[in-house]
């Protein structure tokens, strides 16, 4: 019995790690925290989408980050352009856009540098730094969980110092 248990969480690991790939036209990808549903906005009673804090936090591995009101981590995906969101589809199951109607920026940060782009697979408003769409990861389950950096050498986390692709 423990042998087919076992069995089952590595098929399931190859599985998700497999729905993270970076190769040519695939756009896997995001969740938006752990009391959200994937790919909806967050949403007031009166069914707008509220304003969110960004805040600046900090790990170890990654140094200072950006996260949302609840500390989760915000990503950038290096696959897209500027104004342009490349993940689509099953991307969006793994990474989330993040979205919300504005944004309050920590210190050290220009609210010039957020802005928000309309998908072009959805319609919706997605946040962008400095031209690139954010996202969340779904595999980040607490505040100040970091597990997307770095996935296939496509998402990391973003600071001020972040260099985005040309």
């Amino acid at each position: 019995m423990e042998k087919r248990l076992l069995l089952f969480i590595v098929i399931f690991m190859v599985a998700v790690l497999t729905a993270c790939g970076n190769g040519e036209g695939d756009t896997t990808g995001g969740y938006s925290g752990p009391d959200d549903k994937p790919d909806e906005p967050i949403v007031s009673e009166e069914g707008e989408q509220s304003a969110q804090t960004l805040q600046l936090m900090e790990n170890e591995d990654t140094g200072p980050y950006l996260a949302d009101s609840d500390g989760m981590t915000l990503y950038y995906f290096t696959n897209d352009e500027m104004d342009t969101s490349n993940c689509t589809g099953d991307c969006l199951v793994n990474w989330p856009a993040f979205t919300a109607s504005e944004v309050e920026v920590p210190e050290g940060y220009a609210e010039s540098d957020f802005s928000t782009i309309t998908r072009e697979d959805n319609g919706e408003m997605q946040v962008t730094y400095k031209g690139y769409p954010l996202y969340y990861f779904i595999n980040d389950m607490a505040e100040g969980d970091v597990t997307g950096q770095g996935v296939n050498d496509a998402w990391y986390v973003v600071n001020d110092e972040t260099e985005f692709p040309e």
